[in-house]
């Protein structure tokens, strides 16, 4: 087994760049967050329930792809090169496949529409919001796929590098398409859906050059040869991917939900939600790119035959995301006023926010260990169980518990009496992270175990 520090080295130099494509990539949503925050609560709320429908679909669509990333590692890992540029090409296909599936959802959102009830003009402009994400979706699906390649052989820079730009571009993107200019309308908070899909073309094109012209892709002999769809490979893709999507499902149809339920209590609760929504997901970066890159480390391992750095490489993996959250935990709590100022210009919006930021600190705790520790376990190949760990745990506990706290006046242990609003929700979906951390650390600590009784 290769030493600690080493492993350390390796999993930094992977983790890093991921790190900072997610936070490129979440950034992206938090620049239209404030944009629209500082327009109307209409516009605000329209982006909040509109950016919830859409990820709740498609991250589900895209969790399936997901799976090329442990299965190129472990061909990575015993140095079957050939072999990875087939297992892109079936990729591919899935994704144009899952595009037309994710098309069909994002045009027919009335039952997602119906449970939020919304007023009138925020539901138009949900519908306008989605209707021009949808042109990106395609592209993104497919850049998805050079993602997955691209960590699972180590080389996640080039993906840094694409989503940093599509950062760079988004604000004067969304300036235009959102506060009109050059000809074009106003279009308000549905422009910044369309600046992203705008952008997802772009960095399509930038990925498929940069794969012809890197010599770091010749191995892989992805433009070889042309390959027509192969039930085997893209079989074996579905039975690891269909999991993973399945738990992207639960996991955000969960938080959908939640904002669906929320904007029941008007605008500015909705808005405010929106918020600590968004500050919430963009800290879920950090253990999401740790947990990532370790599963990479586990599949590469795993593939070379070496159980025990496997095993190392996540667990170190976990540890590294639960100690760096604990000062990111500590800013929310004592920057929440700050933070919740910088989102919004409305001071009612922003105190409501500053109140749920405080639960938001307590959630990243809870969120590094759960997240670090379900993306090792793909590198394992192991899906269905935390699958099932999801759908009881945010589904049962955060969901079904942030129901009875949130809107109802049903009283539970712990002096917890509802309706507690918004704040009742984001009680219960710390206590559903709590449970999946536990479950999911549990079943890694079991599965990780070597079976052979020695390894150099």
């Amino acid at each position: 087994m290769e030493k600690p520090t080493a492993n350390l080295h390796r999993l930094t130099q992977l983790a890093w760049p991921v790190f900072v494509s997610q936070l490129a990539t979440m950034a992206g949503g938090v620049v239209d967050t404030v944009m629209a925050g500082h327009l109307q609560p209409e516009d605000l709320a329209a982006v909040g329930v509109g950016s919830s429908i859409y990820f709740s679909i498609f991250v589900t669509v895209m969790g399936v792809l997901i799976a090329l990333t442990p299965i190129v590692a472990r061909l990575h890992g015993a140095d079957r090169q050939e072999e990875i540029g087939e297992e892109v090409r079936q990729s591919a296909w899935l994704a144009l496949a899952l595009s037309g599936l994710c098309l069909l959802f994002l045009a027919c959102p009335e039952p997602l529409l119906a449970l939020s009830q919304l007023q009138p003009a925020v539901e138009a402009k949900v519908r306008t919001y989605l209707a021009f994400l949808a042109w990106g979706v395609p592209p993104l699906l497919l850049f998805r796929v050079f993602y997955g390649l691209s960590t699972a052989v180590s080389l996640p820079r080039p993906v840094m590098m694409f989503n940093l730009l599509a950062l760079g571009l988004k604000i004067p993107l969304n300036g235009l398409f959102m506060y009109g200019g050059l000809g074009l309308p106003a279009l308000g908070g549905p422009g910044c859906g369309l600046a992203s899909s705008v952008l997802n073309w772009l960095v399509l094109f930038l990925s498929l050059w940069w794969c012809r012209r890197q010599d770091a892709y010749a191995p892989f002999a992805l433009f070889k040869r042309w390959s027509w769809p192969d039930r085997r490979i893209m079989g074996a893709q579905l039975k690891l991917g269909l999991p993973i999507g399945a738990t992207f499902l639960v996991d955000v149809t969960a938080y959908t939900f939640m904002a669906l339920f929320i904007a029941r209590l008007g605008p500015l609760v909705s808005a405010a939600h929106q918020v600590a929504a968004n500050l919430g997901a963009l800290c879920f970066m950090l253990p999401m790119s740790l947990g990532h890159a370790a599963s990479v480390l586990v599949g590469q391992a795993l593939g070379a035959g070496k159980a025990r750095e496997a095993r190392h490489s996540a667990f170190l993996g976990m540890t590294l995301a639960l100690g760096l959250a604990l000062p990111v935990s500590l800013a929310l709590w004592f920057g929440r006023d700050a933070i919740a100022g910088l989102y919004v210009s409305d001071a009612r919006v922003a105190a409501i926010a500053s109140g749920l930021i405080a639960i938001v600190a307590l959630y990243h705790l809870a969120d590094a260990i759960q997240a670090s520790a379900v993306n090792v376990l793909r590198g394992f190949h192991r899906t269905v169980v935390p699958m099932v760990i999801y759908a009881t745990a945010l589904w049962g506990v955060g969901l079904g518990g942030g129901y009875v706290l949130g809107l109802t006046d049903v009283s539970l242990p712990l002096g917890l009496a509802g309706p507690m609003g918004a704040t009742g929700f984001w009680i219960a979906a710390v206590a559903s992270l709590v449970v999946a951390g536990a479950l999911a650390g549990g079943y890694l600590e079991r599965i990780s175990r070597p079976k052979e009784p020695h390894q150099p």
